[in-house]
Protein backbone atom coordinates (compact mmCIF):
# COMPACT_ATOMS: atom_id res chain seq x y z
CA UNK A 1 0.00 0.00 0.00
CA UNK A 2 1.38 3.40 -0.99
CA UNK A 3 2.34 5.71 1.88
CA UNK A 4 3.24 9.40 2.05
CA UNK A 5 6.90 8.61 2.64
CA UNK A 6 9.36 9.71 -0.06
CA UNK A 7 11.15 6.42 0.63
CA UNK A 8 8.13 4.42 -0.52
CA UNK A 9 9.10 3.09 -3.94
CA UNK A 10 5.44 3.30 -5.00
CA UNK A 11 5.26 7.03 -4.26
CA UNK A 12 7.24 8.65 -7.06
CA UNK A 13 5.74 12.11 -6.61
CA UNK A 14 6.67 12.30 -2.90
CA UNK A 15 10.17 11.09 -3.72
CA UNK A 16 10.70 13.62 -6.51
CA UNK A 17 9.51 16.49 -4.30
CA UNK A 18 11.81 15.40 -1.47
CA UNK A 19 14.75 14.96 -3.85
CA UNK A 20 14.26 18.38 -5.40
CA UNK A 21 14.24 20.03 -1.99
CA UNK A 22 17.20 17.96 -0.79
CA UNK A 23 19.48 18.80 -3.70
CA UNK A 24 18.49 22.45 -4.11
CA UNK A 25 21.49 24.64 -3.21
CA UNK A 26 23.38 21.59 -1.97
CA UNK A 27 26.99 22.44 -0.95
CA UNK A 28 29.61 22.18 -3.67
CA UNK A 29 32.62 21.83 -1.37
CA UNK A 30 33.50 20.77 2.16
CA UNK A 31 34.18 24.34 3.26
CA UNK A 32 30.45 25.05 3.07
CA UNK A 33 29.89 22.64 5.95
CA UNK A 34 32.10 24.64 8.34
CA UNK A 35 31.00 26.96 11.15
CA UNK A 36 33.48 28.80 13.37
CA UNK A 37 32.44 28.77 17.02
CA UNK A 38 33.76 30.48 20.12
CA UNK A 39 32.84 28.40 23.17
CA UNK A 40 31.76 24.81 22.41
CA UNK A 41 30.43 24.43 25.95
CA UNK A 42 27.93 27.21 25.32
CA UNK A 43 27.16 28.09 21.71
CA UNK A 44 25.71 31.44 20.83
CA UNK A 45 22.26 31.37 19.29
CA UNK A 46 23.75 32.41 15.94
CA UNK A 47 26.35 29.60 16.05
CA UNK A 48 23.72 27.03 16.96
CA UNK A 49 21.40 28.17 14.19
CA UNK A 50 24.22 28.09 11.63
CA UNK A 51 25.20 24.52 12.53
CA UNK A 52 21.55 23.43 12.60
CA UNK A 53 20.87 24.90 9.16
CA UNK A 54 23.85 23.02 7.69
CA UNK A 55 23.20 19.60 9.20
CA UNK A 56 19.50 19.74 8.41
CA UNK A 57 20.49 20.13 4.79
CA UNK A 58 23.40 17.70 4.69
CA UNK A 59 23.00 15.43 7.75
CA UNK A 60 26.34 16.79 8.95
CA UNK A 61 28.22 19.93 9.89
CA UNK A 62 31.79 20.79 10.89
CA UNK A 63 32.60 23.07 13.80
CA UNK A 64 35.91 24.88 14.20
CA UNK A 65 36.65 25.97 17.76
CA UNK A 66 39.58 27.55 19.55
CA UNK A 67 39.85 24.67 22.05
CA UNK A 68 43.00 23.41 20.33
CA UNK A 69 44.59 20.37 21.97
CA UNK A 70 42.53 20.65 25.14
CA UNK A 71 41.78 16.97 25.99
CA UNK A 72 38.63 17.77 27.98
CA UNK A 73 35.96 15.28 26.90
CA UNK A 74 33.26 17.69 28.01
CA UNK A 75 34.00 19.75 24.89
CA UNK A 76 32.36 17.33 22.41
CA UNK A 77 29.90 16.06 25.04
CA UNK A 78 28.57 19.52 25.90
CA UNK A 79 28.42 20.58 22.27
CA UNK A 80 26.42 17.51 21.23
CA UNK A 81 24.04 17.97 24.14
CA UNK A 82 23.02 21.36 22.78
CA UNK A 83 21.57 19.54 19.75
CA UNK A 84 19.59 17.01 21.77
CA UNK A 85 22.20 14.25 21.73
CA UNK A 86 22.43 12.62 25.14
CA UNK A 87 21.90 8.85 24.85
CA UNK A 88 25.42 7.56 24.33
CA UNK A 89 26.16 4.12 22.93
CA UNK A 90 28.77 2.78 25.35
CA UNK A 91 30.41 0.35 22.94
CA UNK A 92 33.09 -2.17 23.88
CA UNK A 93 36.03 0.05 22.96
CA UNK A 94 34.69 3.15 24.69
CA UNK A 95 36.05 4.59 27.92
CA UNK A 96 33.99 4.38 31.10
CA UNK A 97 32.21 7.63 30.24
CA UNK A 98 30.98 6.21 26.92
CA UNK A 99 33.25 8.36 24.77
CA UNK A 100 35.89 6.53 22.72
CA UNK A 101 39.45 7.83 22.49
CA UNK A 102 40.55 7.03 18.94
CA UNK A 103 44.31 6.62 18.98
CA UNK A 104 46.76 3.90 18.10
CA UNK A 105 46.55 1.28 20.86
CA UNK A 106 48.43 -2.00 21.16
CA UNK A 107 46.62 -3.72 24.03
CA UNK A 108 44.78 -7.00 23.43
CA UNK A 109 41.32 -5.41 23.50
CA UNK A 110 41.95 -2.69 20.93
CA UNK A 111 44.71 -3.82 18.57
CA UNK A 112 42.48 -6.24 16.63
CA UNK A 113 40.15 -3.38 15.58
CA UNK A 114 41.14 -1.08 12.70
CA UNK A 115 40.01 2.24 14.30
CA UNK A 116 42.76 1.80 16.92
CA UNK A 117 45.49 1.41 14.31
CA UNK A 118 46.96 3.83 11.79
CA UNK A 119 45.58 1.85 8.84
CA UNK A 120 43.00 3.15 6.38
CA UNK A 121 39.36 2.49 7.25
CA UNK A 122 37.02 1.76 4.36
CA UNK A 123 33.60 3.36 3.89
CA UNK A 124 31.10 2.61 6.65
CA UNK A 125 28.54 3.99 9.03
CA UNK A 126 29.19 3.55 12.73
CA UNK A 127 27.60 0.71 14.68
CA UNK A 128 26.57 -1.26 11.60
CA UNK A 129 26.93 -4.39 13.74
CA UNK A 130 24.50 -3.18 16.43
CA UNK A 131 21.11 -4.78 17.01
CA UNK A 132 18.08 -3.21 15.27
CA UNK A 133 16.98 -1.76 18.62
CA UNK A 134 20.34 -0.04 19.19
CA UNK A 135 21.11 1.63 15.90
CA UNK A 136 23.54 4.55 15.93
CA UNK A 137 21.69 7.59 14.62
CA UNK A 138 24.20 10.33 15.37
CA UNK A 139 27.97 10.57 15.57
CA UNK A 140 30.37 13.23 16.79
CA UNK A 141 34.09 13.14 15.95
CA UNK A 142 36.16 15.71 17.83
CA UNK A 143 39.85 16.21 17.05
CA UNK A 144 42.30 16.89 19.86
CA UNK A 145 45.38 16.29 17.71
CA UNK A 146 45.63 15.38 14.04
CA UNK A 147 48.21 12.94 12.74
CA UNK A 148 51.58 14.14 11.54
CA UNK A 149 50.51 13.09 8.05
CA UNK A 150 47.28 11.60 6.68
CA UNK A 151 44.14 10.74 8.62
CA UNK A 152 41.86 12.45 6.11
CA UNK A 153 38.13 11.68 6.23
CA UNK A 154 35.83 11.36 3.25
CA UNK A 155 32.15 11.86 4.05
CA UNK A 156 28.92 11.45 2.12
CA UNK A 157 25.33 12.15 3.09
CA UNK A 158 23.46 8.84 3.03
CA UNK A 159 20.38 10.63 1.68
CA UNK A 160 22.38 11.51 -1.44
CA UNK A 161 23.67 7.95 -1.77
CA UNK A 162 20.05 6.78 -1.66
CA UNK A 163 19.08 9.28 -4.38
CA UNK A 164 21.92 8.18 -6.63
CA UNK A 165 21.02 4.50 -6.31
CA UNK A 166 17.27 5.00 -6.67
CA UNK A 167 17.68 7.13 -9.77
CA UNK A 168 20.03 4.59 -11.30
CA UNK A 169 17.73 1.66 -10.56
CA UNK A 170 14.91 1.54 -7.96
CA UNK A 171 15.51 -2.20 -7.66
CA UNK A 172 18.78 -1.39 -5.90
CA UNK A 173 16.82 0.28 -3.10
CA UNK A 174 14.33 -2.55 -2.92
CA UNK A 175 17.19 -5.01 -2.49
CA UNK A 176 19.02 -2.94 0.11
CA UNK A 177 15.86 -2.54 2.21
CA UNK A 178 15.47 -6.30 2.61
CA UNK A 179 15.63 -7.37 6.24
CA UNK A 180 18.35 -9.90 5.40
CA UNK A 181 20.33 -7.83 2.89
CA UNK A 182 23.38 -7.46 5.11
CA UNK A 183 24.59 -9.80 7.85
CA UNK A 184 27.47 -9.02 10.18
CA UNK A 185 29.07 -12.28 11.40
CA UNK A 186 29.30 -13.07 15.08
CA UNK A 187 32.24 -11.72 17.05
CA UNK A 188 34.00 -14.41 19.07
CA UNK A 189 37.08 -13.71 21.19
CA UNK A 190 38.95 -16.53 22.91
CA UNK A 191 35.94 -18.80 22.54
CA UNK A 192 33.53 -16.28 24.06
CA UNK A 193 30.73 -14.84 21.93
CA UNK A 194 30.88 -11.05 22.20
CA UNK A 195 28.11 -10.47 19.67
CA UNK A 196 25.88 -12.84 17.64
CA UNK A 197 25.24 -12.60 13.90
CA UNK A 198 23.35 -9.41 13.08
CA UNK A 199 21.18 -9.31 9.95
CA UNK A 200 19.28 -6.29 8.70
CA UNK A 201 18.74 -3.82 5.88
CA UNK A 202 21.14 -1.22 4.56
CA UNK A 203 18.46 1.44 4.17
CA UNK A 204 15.55 1.78 6.57
CA UNK A 205 13.18 4.51 7.70
CA UNK A 206 13.39 5.69 11.31
CA UNK A 207 10.38 6.38 13.50
CA UNK A 208 10.77 10.09 12.73
CA UNK A 209 10.36 9.38 9.01
CA UNK A 210 13.99 10.06 8.13
CA UNK A 211 16.32 7.71 6.33
CA UNK A 212 18.80 5.54 8.21
CA UNK A 213 21.73 3.61 6.76
CA UNK A 214 23.96 0.83 8.05
CA UNK A 215 26.85 -0.17 5.84
CA UNK A 216 30.43 -1.35 5.72
CA UNK A 217 32.78 -1.85 2.79
CA UNK A 218 35.04 -4.07 4.91
CA UNK A 219 34.58 -7.30 2.94
CA UNK A 220 35.61 -9.68 5.73
CA UNK A 221 33.16 -8.00 8.13
CA UNK A 222 29.96 -8.54 6.15
CA UNK A 223 27.96 -11.26 4.41
CA UNK A 224 25.74 -9.95 1.64
CA UNK A 225 22.57 -11.74 0.59
CA UNK A 226 23.45 -14.00 -2.31
CA UNK A 227 20.81 -12.93 -4.82
CA UNK A 228 21.46 -11.00 -8.01
CA UNK A 229 19.47 -7.95 -6.91
CA UNK A 230 21.49 -7.47 -3.72
CA UNK A 231 24.83 -8.19 -5.38
CA UNK A 232 24.09 -5.65 -8.14
CA UNK A 233 22.98 -3.04 -5.61
CA UNK A 234 26.12 -3.48 -3.50
CA UNK A 235 28.29 -3.18 -6.61
CA UNK A 236 26.49 0.04 -7.60
CA UNK A 237 27.05 1.52 -4.12
CA UNK A 238 30.70 0.50 -4.23
CA UNK A 239 31.12 2.25 -7.60
CA UNK A 240 29.56 5.40 -6.19
CA UNK A 241 31.83 5.50 -3.16
CA UNK A 242 34.92 4.95 -5.34
CA UNK A 243 33.88 7.66 -7.79
CA UNK A 244 34.81 11.33 -7.98
CA UNK A 245 31.24 12.35 -7.09
CA UNK A 246 30.99 16.03 -6.13
CA UNK A 247 28.86 14.89 -3.20
CA UNK A 248 31.85 13.21 -1.55
CA UNK A 249 33.68 15.71 0.65
CA UNK A 250 37.21 15.29 1.97
CA UNK A 251 38.66 17.04 4.99
CA UNK A 252 41.24 16.49 7.71
CA UNK A 253 40.04 17.57 11.13
CA UNK A 254 42.46 19.81 12.99
CA UNK A 255 42.83 20.49 16.73
CA UNK A 256 39.56 21.85 18.09
CA UNK A 257 37.55 20.81 15.03
CA UNK A 258 34.67 18.37 15.02
CA UNK A 259 32.26 16.62 12.68
CA UNK A 260 28.73 16.26 14.03
CA UNK A 261 26.38 14.17 11.92
CA UNK A 262 23.45 11.81 11.59
CA UNK A 263 25.98 8.98 11.19
CA UNK A 264 26.75 9.69 7.55
CA UNK A 265 28.93 7.49 5.38
CA UNK A 266 32.61 8.10 6.08
CA UNK A 267 36.08 6.64 5.71
CA UNK A 268 39.60 7.47 6.93
CA UNK A 269 42.92 7.37 5.15
CA UNK A 270 45.96 5.80 6.77
CA UNK A 271 48.23 8.07 8.74
CA UNK A 272 51.69 8.57 10.22
CA UNK A 273 51.95 9.72 13.82
CA UNK A 274 54.29 12.10 15.56
CA UNK A 275 55.37 9.76 18.37
CA UNK A 276 55.65 12.65 20.81
CA UNK A 277 52.20 14.04 19.87
CA UNK A 278 50.11 11.15 18.51
CA UNK A 279 46.78 11.54 16.77
CA UNK A 280 43.80 11.68 19.16
CA UNK A 281 40.13 12.00 18.31
CA UNK A 282 37.10 11.53 20.55
CA UNK A 283 34.22 9.56 19.08
CA UNK A 284 30.73 9.78 20.56
CA UNK A 285 27.95 7.56 19.22
CA UNK A 286 24.33 8.34 20.01
CA UNK A 287 21.03 6.52 19.78
CA UNK A 288 19.45 9.97 19.30
CA UNK A 289 19.50 11.78 15.98
CA UNK A 290 20.04 15.41 15.13
CA UNK A 291 16.76 17.21 14.54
Amino acid sequence: MKTNSPFDLDNTSAYEAWKQEKLASYPEKAEELVVAINNPHQLSEAEKQALTKIYRKNNMAVYVSESGEDPDKDIPFDLAGQFGLCNLNKNMGADDDGITALRVQHDALHKRYIPYTNHAIHWHTDGYYNSPEQQINALNLHCVRPAKQGGENAVMDHDVAYIHLRDENPEYIQALMQMDAMTIPENVIDGEMIRPDRAGPVFSVRANGRLHMRYTARAHNVIWKQDDATQNAVAALDRLLKSDSPYIYRLTLQSGWGLISNNVLHDRSGFTDDEAHPRLLYRSRYYDSLV
